[in-house]
């Protein structure tokens, strides 16, 4: 156990006074990839931007075609140590910002989270705006595409997976109009909404620090809250694997892999009741 991660954690966390921001890494240990960590970092990524997918059907048809493969992976995943100790300090903390799309840390527990990218467990219409669950778009692709779910590949990050040739894919539609359906997550070059944003910045000016676990902090959308605990002078505790961009704000730094450091740190923090005797 870190005794530095222990000391800066213990008393924000008795005076519910802690701002948690989750990043990848706080996922990679439920078998769901990272874009930036030790082990896919080697790997150039072309993820689809923003403006590729609303205005490209073609693009639309990669993202979709991919994401049947990917998407058993994201809905077959469950919450590891990390989530579950975070979801431990549920009611010690100000807010819980994340920007997996992953719902692994409501699934273990944690109420209120601030889903900064969004969800994939939701599909949108970009045209009439209708939502729907992800699971009964993937049904309809699988009608659509049988055996396409099956091919065997590499997984990538956000329910993604490393498939080349989507020629003939068919892609589901809207069930209301027709119109073309976009996960409800934050696309690269989208901006994040801005309740979002102002729920967030509520939580990190309501607390006496801030833990960011799991995140390089290279997207602004997260570094943002580093900063902006910096600015008002919170001591800020990183715990993740490999080198972060917040790295030179932060009180303590743990290269480390999330779940069992904080295990440890919330077992020491908030030990177990004693159990009563009999009688």
């Amino acid at each position: 156990m870190d005794d530095a991660l222990r000391t800066l954690l213990e008393g924000p966390v008795r005076r519910r006074r802690l701002a948690v921001l989750t990043g990848a890494g706080c996922s990679t240990a439920s078998g769901i990839p990272d874009y930036r960590g030790p082990g896919t970092a080697r790997r150039a990524r072309r993820p689809v931007q923003f403006r590729q997918f609303v205005t490209d059907a073609a693009w639309r048809q990669r993202y979709w075609a991919r994401a049947a493969v990917g998407w058993r992976r994201v809905a077959q995943a469950a919450p590891n140590l990390a989530h579950a100790s975070l979801a431990a300090l549920d009611g010690s903390l100000t807010g819980l910002v994340t920007q997996n799309v992953d719902g692994l840390h409501q699934a273990a527990g944690s109420r209120g989270v601030v889903e900064l990218h969004g969800s994939l467990h939701q599909v949108v219409c970009m045209a009439c705006g209708r939502t729907e669950r992800r699971e009964d778009v993937q049904d309809r692709l699988e009608l659509l595409n049988p055996g396409w779910a099956d091919h065997v590949v590499e997984a990538a990050p956000d329910g993604d997976a490393e498939l080349d040739g989507v020629e003939g894919f068919r892609v589901a539609t809207c069930l209301g109009c027709g119109g073309a359906l976009k996960p409800d997550v934050v696309f690269f070059g989208e901006s994040v909404p801005r309740d979002r944003v102002a729920a967030a910045t509520a939580a990190v000016e309501q607390a006496e620090a801030l833990l960011v676990v799991g995140s390089s902090l290279v997207v602004f959308s997260g570094y943002r809250f580093v900063r902006q605990a910096h600015r008002a002078g919170l001591p800020i505790a990183i715990v993740s694997l490999g080198p972060t961009r917040g790295d030179p704000l932060a009180t303590v730094k743990v290269d480390a892999r999330a779940g069992e450091s904080l295990e440890a740190v919330v077992r020491a923090i908030r030990p177990p009741p004693t159990a009563r005797a009999p009688g």
